[in-house]
């Protein structure tokens, strides 16, 4: 059976309004979804973030059958720039769904990054490269053996978490995140207000306030 193409259900996100997530950590994200848009911590980055820096887009969705990558492919060709290509491999380590060849290609087409529940390879040179990033499960040297079947841009769970195209991506050294579709402008102010508010908290602690004074906490009782 081909890979077959599936029409997404929500539309694509304004590319103002993803920018505007470029500030907000994948920990503040986490928090204000109380727990529910964090993908497995097992899924990591190939290599540390720059300081202030972090992947931010739109989800393009592949959903790939046991060694075959061939969604891999016609998501990177449908995908446009800024876009995150996020591969559901069902976490298996057998064969990688992408190396330098595919990611290069997803490079040169302006695509943010690509992230796996599963293996990838070829670290070492994509490592090298400041605009792309590369999230996996696992890294493994054999690669795929088939490229004919699967979906693009259906929904798959990726990490435990339930991803839609155009969800928003956000990831950092600290993880994954995705935000649904719906609440990306709902969550955006909350979200906002949080940084804002730990950049101010962080002020009182230099300043020699207590963390028991800058957070509230309840007082202990005495025994």
């Amino acid at each position: 059976m081909p890979t077959r193409l599936a029409t997404p259900a929500h539309p694509r996100l304004p590319q103002a309004l993803i920018d505007a997530w470029q500030g907000v950590p994948s920990s503040v994200i986490a928090d204000q979804l109380g727990g529910t848009g964090h993908a497995d911590p097992a899924i990591r980055p190939t290599r540390p973030f720059a300081p202030g820096k972090r992947l931010v887009g739109q989800a393009i969705t592949a959903w790939c059958e046991p060694a075959d990558y061939g969604p891999v492919h016609h998501a990177i060709s449908v995908a446009e720039r800024g876009d995150v290509v996020v591969v559901a491999a069902g976490g298996r380590k057998d064969a990688a769904m992408i190396g330098d060849l595919l990611g290069g290609a997803a490079r040169r087409k302006g695509i943010a990054g690509v992230v796996v529940d599963g293996a990838v390879r070829d670290v070492g040179p994509v490592s090298q490269w400041p605009d792309f990033v590369f999230f996996s499960r696992w890294i493994m040297p054999r690669g795929p053996s088939s490229m004919e079947r699967g979906i693009v841009n259906g929904p798959i769970v990726f990490g435990g978490v339930a991803v839609q195209p155009h969800d928003l991506v956000v990831g950092d050294d600290d993880g994954l995140v995705f935000v649904p579709h719906g609440l990306v402008e709902a969550k955006l102010a909350p979200c906002l207000a949080r940084v804002k508010a730990e950049a101010e908290w962080e002020v009182l602690l230099a300043g020699g306030a207590s963390t028991v004074e800058t957070f509230k906490v309840p007082p202990m009782e005495r025994l």
